[in-house]
């Protein structure tokens, strides 16, 4: 027993590493209200205020405020970092100032050169050379082994935002082991598993070995950042304030070694919540302090810079990291899992004002005590800034001590992990099945080939085969593309920190994704139930489209509709698992979009359902902007209908509505908010981003961004300062359905 460890409940934790076990022996529930939170003290207003300035010239200079493009980060390539020594509880930062980018090169050599001569600067020569003549990059080993097949498919937008050009992300480092057991102990534990592997060379043997060797060197390396920073990180934690410390370095460490697409945090509250209660029965420490100390923690996080390219944020608008923190849910014994951490991390959105990050996910159970779940619609109400998750659904597969990465998908924290592989298109892959695998834009033929369609008006049941060997192929492809993908990123560009703080022996998951679900449904909805016309261009290709009569529209709880939405889902995710994933992975679909839905409307023509050439597709699981004819419960319906069994990688579905359409006074907003979620989650809905504000507010701030610095609205599994995203990816927010009815 480590002298650190004095007071806590021992258990298995105490002889092998066990964090939830930890947790669960030691967490004290907190079922009372929110009147024990305090306010910023000064000395954390003082520091926020430097932040807040530095955070308005990024803003001014658009959107970058300062790149090294001399030095390749890694977790030890630059000097301690401080925004002021004086005012800093937590220390680290990313380089040897804040918000200060530098390229991460070992991703991609052609788009860290790309994203520096974007913002002004030019990578040495010297370093150019070296990597182009002697050290093969992740995005160089993807594009040399690509086919031309997925290169055309790429090129067309039929699959895009594939992680081939920047860190795939999703990889939820257990970043508690720093803290609770020391960096000596993690050490330890990885050579014993090392020596301990089976004698036999083979292919999987010997590439473990060398991924465990280089992870016992990553350990080394963060011992050697903190110590930089004055910190020896070799033992545990000995109170709250080494505990946060040590886990930001762990976390710090992990962000400067990889620019990952979502670097979670995982799910620290109520463990961070155990030290904090200890050293405030110890008389160490006070609520203003316990606070104090989660408010800068936020505040780091909050600085996380990553330097990409300007077309990456046409797909992840915003400048977002998804440093998702999973809140809240309950233990498989019945013990909800709030404690006072869970208020005091989602108190910062108060003390520090609103802000995408960290990507506060309240995972919602119907254990949760009333008064955390009244604290958290008041939230939702004034900042738009949560999301929330069924952990009633999620628990039974992924037990109790599991987080969401980037924006819905869960796994189990230490033991699983994902390889992420951004979406494809149905709605256009819709128009391939019509077009008999030609681009209805660029002529090329990319689907599997096959006659174009000859009929004059379209018919259900030939159009739903021909999707059918349409989808098959684009399976296929996408499968293979991803493997290609994760192949060179494991061998260039691995995860060594991350994946330190994970088991030697890890359960994998290939998780794809869809887009364009809605559109895809109301044109077989078209198809089924109205006639539609098919027109031609002078190449034969169907381009456009004649609607005559009604159909039901997905989002009005018309089962006629909605179970068309969920056939094509399953089908996907049927066909996926026909072929075989990388490292075994375990095949998981996701109902997400980000904000790339702007960019797959300007790849797709125009669709059965009406929807023209070049308009946004609805985002996630949502119906297309302004089809939901029957208020806001029917939508929830509609997307709640979707079974997890078949997108275990998450349906996100964004919700907003006017504030008075929850009620006049707040004690009613509150309440139906609550009713509303309750309902939803009850049904199996998965996910929900909530947004309470009217859209004539972003219009307000469109026209006049310095007005709003802090404007936080939440766009698809993860939140945006409005002012950050471009002017169409701007209209195309104030677009959706603002409900103004239940």
């Amino acid at each position: 027993m480590f002298e650190q460890w004095r007071d806590f409940n021992p258990g298995r934790w105490t002889n092998e590493i066990d964090v939830r076990d930890f947790v669960q022996r030691n967490y004290s529930p907190y079922d009372d209200d929110a009147s024990f939170l305090c306010p910023p003290t000064e000395r954390t207003g003082k520091l926020w205020g430097k932040c807040q300035e530095l955070l308005r010239q990024e803003h001014l200079r658009g959107g970058v405020l300062e790149v090294d493009a001399d030095n390749p980060i890694t977790i030890n390539s630059h000097p301690p970092g401080y925004i002021d020594r004086e005012l800093e509880l937590v220390a680290g930062l990313q380089t040897d100032r804040p918000l200060k980018r530098a390229i991460n090169i070992y991703g991609g050599l052609r788009t860290s050169v790309k994203a520096c001569r974007a913002y002004g600067c030019e990578p040495p020569r010297e370093m150019l050379d070296f990597f182009e003549k002697h050290r093969r990059t992740h995005n160089d080993g993807v594009f040399t082994v690509y086919t031309p097949e997925m290169r055309l498919a790429r090129r067309v937008g039929i699959i895009t935002g594939l992680p081939d050009s920047y860190g795939r992300g999703r990889i939820i480092a257990d970043y508690r082991r720093v803290p609770l057991y020391g960096v000596d102990f993690l050490i330890g534990s990885k050579q014993d598993d090392l020596n301990s592997l089976n004698k036999t060379m083979s292919n999987d043997s010997i590439q473990l070995r060398e991924r465990m060797a280089d992870q016992v060197r990553a350990l080394q390396a963060l011992k050697e950042m903190a110590f930089s920073y004055g910190f020896d990180i070799s033992q545990p934690a000995a109170d709250a304030r080494e505990a946060v410390q040590w886990l930001y370095f762990a976390y710090l460490g992990a962000v400067k070694e990889q620019n990952g697409a979502a670097m979670s945090l995982g799910r620290v509250a109520n463990f961070l919540d155990i030290y904090l209660e200890r050293d405030l029965a110890r008389g160490i420490i006070n609520e203003e302090q316990a606070q104090e100390l989660i408010d800068q923690l936020v505040i780091k996080l909050r600085l996380v810079r990553h330097l990409r390219t300007p077309e990456y944020g046409q797909l992840f608008a915003g400048d977002p990291n998804w440093v998702t923190e999973s809140i809240g849910g309950a233990g498989v014994d019945g013990r909800h899992l709030v404690t006072k951490s869970s208020y005091r991390i989602l108190q910062t959105l108060y003390n520090l004002g609103a802000a995408p990050e960290p990507n506060m996910t309240v995972l919602w159970s119907m254990h949760l005590p009333s008064p955390f779940i009244d604290y958290c619609c008041q939230l939702s109400i004034n900042t738009s800034s949560i999301q929330y998750e069924n952990d009633d659904l999620m628990r039974p597969l992924y037990g109790d001590d599991y987080a969401i990465a980037c924006c819905v998908s869960a796994m189990r924290l230490g033991q699983e992990s994902q390889l992420f592989g951004a979406r494809c298109n149905l709605a256009k892959l819709l128009l391939y099945a019509i077009n008999g695998g030609i681009d209805e834009i660029t002529g090329d033929q990319v689907g599997r080939s096959m006659a174009v369609y000859q009929g004059e008006y379209l018919d259900f049941g030939q159009i739903l085969e021909r999707l059918r060997i349409q989808m098959d192929w684009l399976a296929e492809l996408y499968v293979n593309t991803m493997n290609v993908i994760h192949y060179m990123h494991d061998r260039y560009a691995p995860e060594n920190l991350q994946m330190a703080l994970h088991d030697s022996q890890v359960h994998y998951y290939m998780a794809f994704g869809i887009a364009g679900l809605s559109v895809a449904a109301d044109s077989l909805s078209a198809i089924k139930y109205a006639r539609v016309k098919a027109l031609r261009d002078q190449r034969g290709i169907v381009n456009d489209f004649i609607i005559e009569g009604e159909y039901p529209r997905y989002g009005n709880d018309d089962d006629r509709v909605d179970e068309l939405a969920v056939e094509l889902v399953r089908m996907f995710s049927q066909y996926l698992k026909k072929y075989p994933a990388y490292r075994n992975a375990q095949h998981t679909l996701s109902v997400l979009t980000i904000t790339s839905n702007v960019m797959y409307g300007k790849h797709t023509g125009t669709t059965p359902d009406g929807r023209k050439h070049g308009e946004a597709l609805a985002p996630g699981a949502n119906p297309l902007h302004g089809r939901e004819e029957k208020g806001a419960l029917a939508a929830c319906n509609s997307v709640a209908k979707i079974p997890y069994k078949y997108a275990r990688d998450g349906i996100s579905f964004t919700f907003s509505i006017v504030p008075e359409s929850l009620g006049k006074s707040n004690e009613e907003q509150v309440n139906n908010l609550r009713g509303l979620l309750v309902g939803y989650f009850v049904q199996g809905g998965h996910h929900m981003n909530v947004n309470v504000i009217r859209p004539e507010v972003l219009q307000e701030a469109m026209e006049h961004p310095e007005k709003y610095p802090d404007l936080t609205i939440r766009v698809s599994g993860y939140a945006v300062h409005f002012i950050k995203l471009n002017r169409e990816q701007q209209e195309e927010i104030i677009a959706r359905t603002f409900y103004r009815h239940m």
